[in-house]
């Protein structure tokens, strides 16, 4: 199954029976960066701000006084129906008098969601590796000033007497050609291996 996440920020605004919903939604590397989004986009006049993350095998979502279930979840399983990851979605609300129940809090909640989700601008995701590797300090900016083009991320960065330490997530396609460029600019000194794929508990 191809997943995505999406290339630039997302909005949508809904009206259901009074309330209003608003939805922001943008990709995210990491769970510190998903909470970041969703402290800048609270909207402090909304009645409720819920909100969801998935990154990889990791995610979470709150109903902010929601009734339990109603409105995090749906807003998860909209994230997870659209096949995004790497995805942060907050929904604001505002009450609006009438009462939707447990069923039209999970329909709007969900709904308004996987549609902001269906209209941002989405890029498909790719499989990825982690590489552990470290190399001098005289090294490392020139070997840093290539990973843009690799689509590199740094997960993890050790300095210690020797250099760095990094772990880095790479595209599977590109870790061939970026392990011989690695292996060129630090004229074969420098260590670079696949790392262990993390055990994950289902």
């Amino acid at each position: 199954m191809m997943l995505y996440t999406l290339a630039a920020p997302g909005t949508y605004q809904e009206d259901i029976r009074k309330s209003r919903f608003i939805v922001f939604a943008e990709g995210v590397q990491s769970p510190a960066e998903a909470l970041s989004f969703i402290a800048r986009h609270r909207v402090a006049s909304a009645s409720h701000n819920c909100w969801a993350y998935r990154i990889g095998t990791e995610y979470r979502f709150n109903d902010d006084g929601e009734p339990g279930g109603t409105a995090g979840r749906p807003i998860l399983q909209a994230i997870e129906g659209q096949q995004c990851d790497r995805v942060a979605v907050l929904v604001a609300r505002w009450f609006g008098g009438i009462k939707l129940g447990p069923g039209g809090l999970m329909r709007a909640y969900g709904g308004s969601a996987a549609q902001c989700l269906r209209l941002a601008d989405r890029v498909e995701l790719l499989a990825e590796i982690l590489i552990d590797c470290c190399c001098t300090f005289a090294e490392m900016a020139l070997i840093q000033s290539r990973f843009p083009a690799f689509h590199v991320r740094i997960e993890n960065e050790i300095f210690d007497a020797n250099g760095v330490q990094w772990r880095l997530v790479v595209p599977q396609d590109l870790a061939q050609s970026l392990g011989k460029l690695f292996a060129n600019l630090t004229r074969g000194q420098g260590q670079w291996r696949i790392a262990p794929t993390p055990q994950v508990d289902l």
